[in-house]
């Protein structure tokens, strides 16, 4: 028998139950955005209670934390103790999911979980109720073998899909309780199906509402079109200057930098991305870069006359919403500086541009442990491949926070998404294997580090 044959019996031993308890949660909407039923969220958190709960966890609360900005989302607080001088290791994930979306972008319904070919799809079947079921799975699969070589500490977080708005002052208020020595987030991707992962950078982000404004009113564009644009030209024009020719973020004192030690292939990208044949890739430096380690700015949304609605008028007004990605080692205040100055310094004749709605998220960079080189060697023995260590081209700002408040705790990023999850999009979906495989890791891990 292989030291490995025991954890691979009991994963497999629990593995029913755990999924079925992922598809009962999958079916309960928790979506955090306040446009949608927030009751979803306290049925959800109640559901993570009863997860825990069948997986041994008795000291557990359900939070839902009051601050000066207004009401949080409701949090599972947990903590199981292991041995006494065992290092206490702190599992992060949270049950609240994006909008489902339009409908049409679906094959199944988003909230009634369906397999099809190996993969399980469903809103929230990837992200990030699988990370819950992770945990549980491998508090559970520990039980199985007759150890729990670890103090465990659970936070699992009602609010990430909406920028996690109380996290850090719910730190703050428990952060006896949720001090550790190792925190385990599992929230990210892996490089491919069977390929697994540790992800050890971030892009930070900037999100900032731009409204351009050319008239005090709208005028009828016949009678007196010609001397001014109307206000989407001009914010067109405007949005023009913020890439190069090739694509590449063209404003100044953006940090950027192509050090990525990844070979990531351009026909993998297109075939994980869906990009048409003949459409040519944007930015300049290797493709691992452009994803992880150079700024990335987009338009995510524009408001302006709709063409159902549309009148030989002049536009006096348009607004659209920015979302930068800052690269790893550049303070998000310091690149909205230089986005802000970018765009009042290439108004178009002069058009008035303001601000509002401005979100900053910090970056993040692991730093090298040993605690780092036993989580590959976790993964290497579950997936059978050895790990690829990434960045991550999105954002999730909370991990900054958990290093600035918990300094000298070793911070792990892992998950269970691969390049056709979809997350947040139509039709995300699980692959099962891959669930197991996160499982089987992460009970590798927390043996170990019990040792």
């Amino acid at each position: 028998m292989t030291e490995l044959a025991p954890y691979n019996a009991a994963v497999d031993a629990v593995l029913p139950g755990v999924r079925a308890d992922l598809e009962d949660l999958v079916r309960i909407p928790s979506v955090s955005s306040a446009a949608f039923d927030q009751a979803e969220l306290d049925r959800s958190a109640a559901r993570v209670k009863e997860i825990f709960e069948a997986s041994g966890v008795t000291d557990i609360d359900i939070i839902t934390l009051e601050t000066e900005n207004g009401t949080g989302r409701p949090a599972v607080l947990a903590h199981r103790a292991g041995p006494e001088g065992a290092p206490t290791v702190l599992l992060y994930a949270h049950h609240d999911v994006q909008p489902p979306g339009d409908r049409s972008s679906w094959d199944s319904e988003p909230f009634e979980p369906v397999e099809k070919d190996g993969r399980l799809y469903g809103r929230g079947t990837a992200d990030d109720k699988a990370g819950i079921l992770v945990h549980a799975g491998a508090l559970r699969a520990l039980d199985t073998m007759g150890e729990l070589p670890v103090s465990v500490t659970l936070f699992i977080e009602g609010e990430e899909e909406i920028g996690s708005p109380t996290f850090v002052d719910f730190l703050h208020a428990h952060r006896d309780r949720l001090e550790a020595d190792v925190i385990i987030v599992a929230d990210s991707t892996n490089w491919k199906v069977g390929i697994p992962s540790l992800t050890t950078s971030l892009r930070g982000l900037v999100g900032l509402e731009v409204t351009v404004d050319v008239l005090e009113h709208a005028l009828h564009s016949g009678m007196y079109g010609g001397p001014v644009l109307d206000a989407v030209t001009a914010a067109s024009r405007l949005i023009a200057t913020l890439h190069d020719e090739d694509g590449s973020v063209a404003v100044e004192g953006l940090h950027t930098y192509d050090n990525a030690q990844v070979d990531y292939p351009e026909e993998q990208l297109r075939t994980d991305m869906g990009v048409p044949a003949g459409s040519q890739l944007a930015g300049r430096g290797s493709i691992a870069s452009r994803l992880w380690t150079q700024p990335a700015l987009a338009v995510i949304g524009l408001d302006a006359t709709s063409v159902d609605r549309s009148s030989n008028t002049l536009i006096p007004s348009c607004r659209f919403a920015l979302s930068l990605r800052v690269a790893p080692g550049q303070d998000p205040k310091d690149a909205h500086e230089a986005l802000t100055k970018h765009l009042l310094d290439h108004a178009p004749f002069g058009a008035r541009v303001t601000f509002g709605g401005l979100e900053l998220g910090p970056a993040f960079q692991a730093t090298e442990s040993d605690v780092m080189e036993t989580a590959r060697q976790a993964l290497a023995d579950a997936w059978q491949a050895e790990p690829v260590d990434i960045g991550v081209g999105g954002s999730i700002p909370f991990i900054a926070d958990l290093a600035a408040v918990f300094p000298e705790a070793k911070i792990l990023v892992t998950g269970v998404e691969d390049p056709d999850t979809r997350a947040h999009a139509g039709n995300e979906s699980l692959h099962l294997e891959e669930f197991r495989r996160a499982i089987l890791a992460e009970t590798i891990l927390l043996s170990r580090l019990g040792r």
